[in-house]
C-alpha cells in the first residue's frame, strides 16, 4: 500500500517545484527591518501625545476612542488591498519597494496636516479661546486617516519583503521579524523620549504660534524628526537592498511550484493522522488532513491554476474561505491578544495622567505631568522591547516552542493589566493636594507605575514577532502570497482594534469613567489568549524536517504524540526518493 501511494505521487501530472532562493545576506534583513525605526518614530508619538492632543481640540475622552477607528477601518482594507498587488507587482523596481515608496511620501504629508492642525483650523476660522475647535478637529482627522493608511502601506510590504529575503527559511523568517521587533523598540524609544521632552520646540521657534501652545509646539517638532528618521532609513534600504523584478510569467510559475507539494500531498492517502512534537523551539503539532498545507486548503489552491489571476475580493475570499484550523487558530489568537493590548496601548499616558496623577485634561498641571510620566513609561517599556526583541528565538527555545512562550506572556500581560487596578487604588488612597491642585503621587506609586510599564515589554516583544511570523511560514507553501496572508493576519489585529475603539469609551463611561474598566476587559482577553495558544496554537514544520515530510505532516489539532513521527516521516520521505531514483 505505501509503495503504491508513493508511485502515485512520483508519477503526479504536477511539476516539480524549483528550489527556493537561499537567504540574503543578513546585513539586508537589518536594512530593511531598520525601516521599523522610523515608523514606529510616528506611532510612537501617536501613542503618547496624540490622544491627549484631540482632547486639547475639544474632543471629550468617550469619544477620543472614536478617532482611533480610523486606523483599523484602513488597515482592514489598506493591508490587504497592498498585499495583493505587492504579491503581483511587475514594476521595474521590484514588488515591495514601490509601495514603501509611495507610503513614506503619504506618511510625511499626514504628519504635517496633524502638526499644523491648530494653526490650519486657526487659519480657517477658529477661535483660540474656545472649544471644540471644528475645522482644527477636522484636518488633525484626514491627516489622521492619511497616516493610518500611509502606515498600513508600510508595514505589510516591509514584513513581506522580510519574508521574501528570508526565502522559506523559518530560522531566518524569525529573526528577521525580532529584528523588526528590535527596531520598532528604537523608534519607540526615540518617540517616547522625545513626547518626553518638553523643550524640544526650541529646534524649531517657527513652531509654536497664537494657536499651537507650547504642547502642541512640541508635538509639531517631535513629528519633524520623526518624518527625517522614515524618509533617510527609507531611502537607504531602497537604495542598497536590491529587489529582482516580478513579471507575469511568474506569478504562474510560482503559483505552480506552491501548488504541486500540496496536490501530491493530497494524493497520498492516509491511515491516521501524523504528528510530530515541539523539539528545541521549532517543533510543529500537526496532522495530515489531506487537504490541508499550513492552513490552507490544497483544493482551493488546485482552482487557482484553472483561471486566469483572480479579481482581489475573489482572491482575499478565497485564502478567508481555505483557512484551516490552524491559520484560523492563529487569527483567533492573535484577535484576542491585541484585544488585550489595545485599551492599554491608545489610553496609557491617559491611564497616568488621570488616574496615577490625578489630574483633568486642560486643567492645572498634574494630568500634563502624569503625561509626561507615561511617555518615560513608554520609554522603558520599548527599552525592554528592544532587548527582548533579540532574546525571542533562545526565550522560545526555554520555554519548548514558540506557541508554549506566546502563551506565557500572555498569562503575563493579563497580570500587569490587573496591576493597574491595584497601581490606581494605591494613587487614590496616597493622593496629596495643595491649593486645591493634585500633587504628584508617592514615590512607590510611581515606580510601580513605571515597572508596569516596562515589564509589559516582555509580551509585547513576542507580540511584534511570533505570530508575523507564524503567517509568513504558514504562506510560503500555500496559494497565498506573502503580501496577502500577512494581509489576512492583519484582519486579526484592526478588528479587535475597531471593537476596542468604538466600546471602550461608553464602556469606561458605565462604570463612572476612567480607564480601568476596558483595562481589565484586556486582562481577561490576555488570559483567554494565553490558554488558547497553549492548548490550540500549532507549531510550524521545522525546517530540518524534508520537505517530501513536511507536504505530508500538515497543519491539524494540537494533540500530544511521540517523536516517532518524525521518524516515520523521514521514512516515507527516504522510500519516495529512492522508488523515484
Amino acid at each position: 500500500m505505501e509503495v503504491e501511494s508513493v508511485k502515485q505521487q512520483s508519477s503526479s501530472p504536477w511539476p516539480k517545484p524549483s528550489p527556493p532562493p537561499p537567504p540574503s545576506p543578513q546585513r539586508m534583513i537589518i536594512t530593511v527591518a531598520s525601516i521599523a525605526a522610523g515608523i514606529q518614530f510616528g506611532w510612537a508619538l501617536q501613542l503618547s501625545l496624540l490622544t491627549p492632543y484631540v482632547q486639547l481640540l475639544g474632543i471629550p475622552h468617550t469619544w477620543a476612542a472614536f478617532i482611533w477607528l480610523c486606523g483599523p477601518i484602513s488597515g482592514m482594507v489598506v493591508q490587504p488591498v497592498v498585499g495583493y498587488h505587492s504579491d503581483r507587482c511587475t514594476s521595474r523596481f521590484g514588488r515591495r519597494r514601490p509601495f514603501i515608496a509611495a507610503g513614506s511620501a503619504l506618511v510625511a504629508t499626514a504628519v504635517f496636516l496633524i502638526g499644523f492642525s491648530a494653526d490650519l483650523g486657526h487659519l480657517f476660522g477658529d477661535l483660540n479661546n474656545r472649544t471644540p475647535k471644528p475645522r482644527a478637529i477636522a484636518v488633525f482627522v484626514v491627516g489622521f486617516w492619511i497616516l493610518d493608511v500611509a502606515n498600513n502601506m508600510l508595514q505589510g510590504p516591509c514584513r513581506a519583503l522580510l519574508a521574501d529575503l528570508a526565502a522559506a527559511s523559518q530560522r531566518k523568517t524569525r529573526i528577521a521579524n525580532s529584528f523588526y521587533g528590535f527596531f520598532m523598540a528604537v523608534g519607540n524609544v526615540l518617540g517616547f523620549a522625545a513626547g518626553s521632552y518638553t523643550h524640544l520646540y526650541r529646534l524649531f521657534p517657527f513652531t509654536r504660534t497664537k494657536a499651537c501652545d507650547l504642547y502642541c509646539a512640541n508635538l509639531k517638532s517631535c513629528f519633524f524628526l520623526s518624518i527625517a528618521l522614515l524618509l533617510s532609513l527609507t531611502a537607504l534600504a531602497l537604495s542598497t537592498v536590491p529587489e529582482k523584478p516580478f513579471s507575469s510569467d511568474d506569478i504562474s510559475i510560482d503559483s505552480k511550484n506552491t501548488t504541486a507539494p500540496a496536490a501530491a500531498a493530497a494524493a497520498v492517502p492516509t491511515s491516521s493522522s501524523l504528528e510530530i512534537e515541539e523539539d528545541a523551539g521549532d517543533g510543529v503539532v500537526t496532522n495530515s488532513n489531506n487537504n490541508n498545507n499550513n492552513g490552507y486548503s490544497s483544493s482551493s489552491v488546485v482552482k487557482q491554476l484553472e483561471a486566469p489571476v483572480p479579481f482581489f475580493c475573489r482572491e482575499i475570499f478565497g485564502v478567508l474561505r481555505s483557512l484551516k484550523r490552524p491559520m484560523w487558530t492563529l487569527l483567533l489568537v492573535t484577535g484576542l491578544n491585541w484585544i488585550a493590548w489595545f485599551p492599554f496601548l491608545l489610553f496609557d499616558t491617559d491611564w497616568m495622567g488621570r488616574e496615577v496623577y490625578g489630574g483633568k485634561v486642560g486643567e492645572g498641571g498634574a494630568y500634563a505631568a502624569g503625561v509626561r510620566a507615561g511617555s518615560l513609561g513608554l520609554m522603558l517599556n520599548s527599552v525592554v522591547l528592544g532587548v527582548m526583541s533579540l532574546a525571542v528565538e533562545l526565550l522560545a527555545r526555554g520555554a519548548g516552542g514558540v506557541k508554549r512562550l506566546w502563551g506565557c506572556v500572555n498569562f503575563l500581560l493579563a497580570l500587569c493589566l490587573g496591576l493597574t487596578v491595584l497601581i490606581t487604588k494605591l494613587a487614590d488612597s496616597t493622593r496629596r493636594f495643595s491649593a486645591g491642585e493634585p500633587l504628584p503621587p508617592p514615590g512607590p506609586v510611581k515606580a510601580g507605575a513605571l515597572a508596569l510599564f516596562a515589564l509589559l515589554g516582555i509580551p509585547l516583544a513576542v507580540t511584534y514577532s511570533i505570530p508575523f511570523a507564524l503567517a509568513s511560514i504558514f504562506s510560503n507553501s500555500s496559494g497565498a502570497g506573502q503580501g496577502l496572508s500577512l494581509g489576512v493576519l492583519n484582519l486579526a489585529i484592526v478588528i479587535p482594534q475597531m471593537l476596542i475603539s468604538v466600546i471602550s469609551g461608553p464602556w469606561d463611561a458605565l462604570f463612572g469613567g476612567g480607564n480601568l474598566p476596558a483595562f481589565v476587559v484586556g486582562a481577561v482577553a490576555a488570559a483567554v489568549s494565553g490558554l488558547l495558544a497553549i492548548t490550540l496554537l500549532p507549531s510550524p514544520v521545522p525546517d530540518d524536517v524534508p520537505p517530501s515530510a513536511k507536504t505530508t505532516v500538515l497543519a491539524g489539532s494540537p494533540t500530544t504524540t511521540t517523536r516517532a513521527a518524525v521518524a516515520t516521516a523521514t521514512t516515507m520521505s527516504i522510500e519516495s526518493m529512492t522508488i523515484s531514483n
